[in-house]
């Protein structure tokens, strides 16, 4: 994934992928590929829900 790309454009891939599977679209070598994309889309978007949460935090101990 050469592009950063946001929080919903990889839920939206993701959700692409999941569809694709389901409705047997993939052949074994697309479905190699497609699942070691999806793993680097989930750990980007728990990396940025993981920063989101920190700053939330962090915003809000300010107010204390």
């Amino acid at each position: 994934m050469a592009k950063e790309m946001n929080y919903e454009e990889a839920v939206q891939q993701l959700e692409s992928i999941v569809q694709r599977m389901e409705n047997d679209e993939l052949d074994i070598d697309e479905l190699t590929t497609e699942l070691k994309k999806a793993q680097q889309l989930i750990k980007m978007c728990k990396a940025k829900l993981t920063k989101v949460d920190e700053d939330i935090k962090k915003i809000l101990s300010q107010d204390d």
